[in-house]
């Protein structure tokens, strides 16, 4: 099996048997990582469209620029294995907003981990996470400074599974968790 993308591409380019026995193998794939990779919209949503079997996929930001922007979020959302992915991460993507993520968001309902640390998203992300991700159990909300008190109630109030959250650096104040607490007592 062939586990580097630029091997991947390369063999991809020989003949259609070498295609057909990339896509078998992306198909295959149950994570996807796309960290130290220089990708764009198109090339990212290509990969992820053949990953069927995919269960994990993190295109975070890495200093030689995966630019994944909301359009490529549209494009992703459109794949097979969006309903099967339990882990997602955009870490530092700051590319994209609340369009791409909401789209993103609509159809990935197996969903148990979400970092979107970094981002500009604001409330309405955190309210279609809350609405479409009821086994999200881990959020990473890292420098999200758009995010209020009130996207993050609304993301507690509707989201049981959730046991980790990550808020450090948004512009809510810490006693914002201290009325959902109380609730759930």
């Amino acid at each position: 099996m062939i586990t580097s993308f630029t091997d991947l591409a390369q063999a991809s380019g020989v003949c259609r048997k070498w295609q057909q026995g990339v896509e078998q193998t992306l198909a295959r794939r149950q994570t996807l990582s796309f960290i130290g990779c220089k990708m764009d919209d198109d090339s990212t949503a290509r990969l992820v469209r053949h990953a069927y079997s995919l269960k994990e996929l993190d295109i975070s930001r890495s200093r030689w620029g995966c630019q994944i922007t909301d359009n490529g979020l549209y494009q992703i959302s459109s794949a097979k294995c969006i309903s099967n992915l339990t882990s997602i991460s955009l870490w530092g993507m700051t590319g994209i907003t609340d369009k791409g993520v909401v789209q993103l968001i609509t159809r990935a309902n197996s969903l148990q981990q979400l970092n979107v640390g970094g981002t500009f998203i604001t409330d309405e992300s955190l309210f279609a996470i809350a609405d479409r991700c009821p086994r999200l159990k881990s959020i990473v909300l890292w420098s999200c400074r758009h995010v209020t008190e009130n996207g993050l109630f609304v993301l507690v109030s509707k989201c049981r599974k959730l046991d980790s959250i990550n808020v450090w650096g948004t512009r809510a104040p810490l006693d914002c968790f201290m009325l959902p607490v109380q609730l759930f007592k």
